[in-house]
Parts: C-alpha cells; structure tokens; sequence
C-alpha cells in the first residue's frame, strides 16, 4: 500500500458519477503517476470535465473511491486535499471586478495569512513564471488577450505551489502559435517544479507534444491508457475513431 502511495498521485476506483437517470462514468478507474503529464480523451459531452471536476469534490460521486497524494477526497470543502491542487478551468474563470494581481492573489487570501507586501510579491513571481510583466498585474480581465487570459489563470492555479495542476482545455481557443507556446510553458513547468498534471484536451498536437500518457474515456470507462504509440494501435473502436479519423490524419507522421 505504502508503495503505491508513493507511485501515484491520483488513484480513482469503480467511481460512478450521474445525474438523475443518467450514468456519466460508471464504474471509471484510473492511475495518475507523481510527476507526469496525463492528458484525458474523450467525446463531447462524454464525461471528461465530470471525472475532473469529481476529482476535485465540485460533483458529488454515487460510488467509488478516490485518493489524491494518499489521501482520501470528501469534498470540494475538504482543506486538507484541496489545497494540493491547482486548477485551469476552461475559459480561465478569472473574476472579472478583480485586478490580475487580486487574481493571483485570491487563493493566498483564501488558505494562508501573509501580509499585503508578501503577496504582492508572490504574484509578482508567479506572473513572471507564466511569462507575464509585472505591470500587467494592474489590468483587469477585459483587457487581456485569450493567451494572457490563460497565464493569469495558470498563475492563480500555482499560486500555493500546488504538487498537481488540473488543466481544463488549457489551449481551446488559442491560434496554432499561441497554443504551441502554451504547451511549452506546461511541459517547462511541469520538469521545473516537479508538477504532477492531468490535462483535459481535445488537441491532438498538444497530446503529442505535451503529454507523457494518454488515456481515452469512452462508455463512462477509460478504455485505453498508455503512450501515444500505444493509442494509435489500440482496436476499440471510439479510439481508433478519434486518432486515425479525417481531421487526425494530417498530424499522424508527428505521432508517435
């Protein structure tokens, strides 16, 4: 038990998560390594926001079990867990009446006392981290370009120098060369600071690219998990659908 703890970081069991009649993941197990880059697969609508989110504590679960760093997860309002995380929601979810800097800021207020001068600070370097100025700690929200939009976010989601970073479509909405830059940013981080990151995608160069293991979610179940090469040889039929479909062929000599 011990070593298993050590090896993983994210350790889901027969989780089943519903709402009303409908079964969204059913009976779901899933592994997530210390120190690697997961990214999640799956169809539209087929549960991939839901298995991070139940993760996290923000949808309740009907069954199963679910560890983070060895330890059980009760709720989103379990302190104990969640302050061993940092998350990218999709459209960043920056608050809109706050400066970049009240950004940055706001998990610090939430889970720590420091002082005004040393959270200054903080977000001082957890901008220039993302490749951000200082200045651009004044702007609000409506001022920043999507790419920008997407570092203030990941600057928050860092901020109490989490061990796991959650990453909700870290590239949707970005242009070809925002997106590539965005992806570098990631995998610098992620070896840099040790991070462990699980990445909901749909960006196939960014799975290519960015990720260490890539597992499909299909049937409410993780079909196939596993390295790129891998992926690209599996027989389930969703799978086989999504990486060898029209609009994956132009990107299939870069797969590995």
């Amino acid at each position: 038990m011990s070593e298993a703890k050590d090896e993983f970081a994210i350790r889901v069991r027969d989780l089943v998560v519903g709402f009303g009649r409908q079964t969204v993941l059913d009976h779901l197990s899933l592994d997530v390594r210390r120190g690697e880059i997961l990214g999640l697969v799956g169809a539209s609508g087929g549960g991939k926001s839901v298995l991070m989110r139940t993760i996290i504590g923000l949808i309740p679960r009907r069954g199963g079990t679910i560890d983070v760093m060895g330890q059980p997860v009760d709720g989103a309002h379990d302190r104990s867990t969640a302050a061993t995380w940092g998350i990218l929601f999709q459209q960043g979810a920056l608050f809109s009446s706050l400066t970049v800097r009240q950004n940055v800021q706001f998990p610090l207020r939430e889970n720590l006392v420091l002082s005004q001068e040393l959270m200054d600070e903080i977000a001082v370097a957890k901008l220039e981290m993302v490749g951000l100025r200082p200045q651009d700690g004044d702007k609000y929200p409506s001022e920043l370009s999507g790419g920008m939009t997407k570092r203030v976010a990941l600057a928050r989601a860092l901020a109490l120098d989490p061990p796991i970073l959650f990453l909700d479509e870290p590239t949707s909405g970005l242009d070809p060369i925002a997106a590539g830059d965005f992806d570098a940013l990631i995998r610098t981080l992620q070896k840099t600071l040790g991070l462990t990151v699980f990445m909901v995608t749909h960006d196939l160069a960014s799975l290519n690219t960015v990720c260490d293991r890539v597992a499909a979610l299909a049937d409410g179940k993780i079909v196939a998990i596993g390295p790129m090469r891998e992926l690209l040889q599996s027989d389930h039929p969703w799978v086989r659908a999504y990486f060898h479909g029209k609009r994956s062929q132009m990107l299939q000599p870069q797969m590995r």
